[in-house]
């Protein structure tokens, strides 16, 4: 129902009704502002970045074929957006050890995540999380965050499906490694 509610909304503005419009502003705004931010780190930024797409989108509406979901189609927009602002100011991205990455397995790290109290799980989960590279940042968001299938992640940033796999797991690994090194630090503390 909630996309048939965006397909609504889309084809009122078509016809005219800007409020319908920004009825999707609305309701996409905070993902929007969310994918923009994991990418360019940068809140004053993300914010104007999701406003940019917003006035893409709707300028682009009528380019809007239906194949994806709506959603899909906006967050394409603002992950491209988001990507392109990240070239131009060429921000160095930190780089997690590999080593680390490879000698972590998820158990160890799901067994020590258990032996932390909430408060400190969710800070050293969204630490790891801002060490990422931005597009891998974002792959993140929009899977866990958002709940977008494999394939809407594709159709978003214009990998393959298969990418997008290989990229989740890295990702995870990733993580798990970065989880494992402040965890360790942690007990040390």
């Amino acid at each position: 129902m909630k996309e048939q509610d965006d397909i609504f909304h889309v084809q009122r503005a078509l016809a005219g009704n800007t409020a319908a419009f920004g009825f999707l502003v609305e309701k996409h705004s905070d993902m929007a502002f969310t994918i923009a931010n994991k990418i360019v780190r940068s809140r004053e930024d993300a914010e104007e970045i999701a406003q940019d797409a917003f006035v893409k989108a709707y300028q682009s509406l009528r380019s809007f074929k239906g194949e994806a979901k709506f959603s899909t189609w906006l967050y394409r927009i603002v992950y491209n957006a988001a990507i392109s602002h990240t070239r131009r100011k060429k921000q160095d991205i930190i780089q997690l050890d590999e080593r680390v990455v490879s000698d972590t397995t998820e158990d160890e790290i799901f067994e020590n995540l258990d032996s932390l109290d909430v408060e400190l799980k969710s800070k050293l989960v969204n630490e790891a999380i801002n060490k990422l590279p931005a597009d891998e940042s974002a792959i993140v968001t929009l899977f866990y965050l958002e709940e977008n299938t494999i394939e809407d992640i594709s159709h978003i940033t214009g990998l393959s499906v298969s990418n997008v796999k290989v990229k989740l797991f890295r990702i995870r690994k990733k993580l798990y490694g970065d989880l494992q090194t402040k965890m360790k630090y942690e007990s040390v503390v």
